[in-house]
């Protein structure tokens, strides 16, 4: 077969630092073009806009990787022009866009990957396979970083429908639901939401499995020092630490092997896979938890982000 035409939209941190080499090392697919206002890669075409490469490349797929308030026009533009689309997490800013581009999808025969990176992570299958035969108790998640680190001059975030906080916490919930055995629900959020932004910068949640199991999490971007993502799950056979984003699995016999980090490659195969089957992948699960956490949410207003 020959090699998937892949252009790619949206050239900053997390393209650089994740999607180009991940894109290098993946067969069966070839990176041709880039649409970005503010950037040029190497050894490609680029075109400031996804409009004017779709008009001037001919191109088998589009991965968008700009911030989600834009992914729906850009999405919608590639579909239309017949390319399998690969969503950068979240794959929307809201429920309502990601299924009207699943349907779309559906309607012009393509792929659409709404890809969520965490649950690639080197430690998250084993993970759900040791919980699949164990009796839960409870679960908590803290999942803290510093914005200013880890995010720097993205006022996105800040925006609506930027996600705040939710941004990295997407990834937690990501994982969450891909390792539990059962369904989870959301039950209660207190947002902490700067004075200067419209989106939470803290966020503390109460959620439950389908029969009851009690979650909570706390997420937060004023950590200081070393980011702190960790999922740990109480259970009848002792404790579950699922560490550094899902890269480290602490049971109670000790910590296992780790695995290399392949996060993102693992996301390309997987792309590359569903567009020779003709398939599509659209989990909204971790969206619709933030959604319902916004829905209900009682909101704290704290001090002005001077990111």
């Amino acid at each position: 077969m020959s090699a998937i035409r892949l252009g790619l939209v949206g050239l900053g941190k997390i393209a650089r630092d994740q999607h180009l080499p991940a894109i290098a090392q993946t067969p069966g697919i070839d990176l041709v073009a880039v649409a970005s206002r503010n950037a040029q890669a190497q050894g490609v075409a680029n075109y400031p806009t996804i409009e004017a490469m779709l008009a001037e490349v001919r191109l088998d797929a589009v991965v968008l990787c700009q911030p989600p308030q834009a992914r729906f026009a850009a999405g919608r533009a590639a579909l239309l022009a017949g390319c399998h689309v690969f969503l950068e997490k979240p794959p929307g800013a809201t429920l309502s866009e990601v299924e009207a581009l699943a349907a779309l999808a559906q309607e012009m025969g393509v792929t659409l990957f709404a890809s969520w990176h965490s649950r690639a992570a080197a430690a998250v299958d084993a993970a759900r396979d040791w919980l699949a035969a164990a009796d839960i108790r409870a679960v908590h998640i803290a999942w803290k970083e510093d914005a200013n680190v880890w995010h720097p001059g993205q006022t996105w975030l800040w925006e609506p429908g930027g996600f705040g906080v939710f941004d990295p916490g997407i990834n937690a919930l990501s994982i969450l639901t891909a390792i539990l055995p059962e369904p989870v629900r959301m039950l209660s959020a207190d947002l902490d939401v700067p004075a200067n932004c419209a989106a939470p910068i803290a966020a503390r949640l109460q959620l439950a499995t389908a029969s009851g199991v009690p979650i909570t999490a706390e997420f937060d971007f004023r950590q200081s020092g070393p980011p702190s993502w960790d999922i740990i799950a109480d259970t009848a056979r002792g404790r579950l630490v699922l560490a550094e984003g899902g890269n480290r699995l602490h049971l109670p016999n000790g910590p296992q092997p780790a695995e290399p980090e392949q996060e993102y490659p693992r996301l390309y195969a997987r792309f590359v896979e569903l567009v020779r089957a003709g398939a599509s992948d659209v989990d909204v699960t971790p969206l619709r938890l933030v959604a319902d956490a916004f829905l209900i949410a009682r909101h704290h207003a704290v001090a002005a982000f001077n990111g």
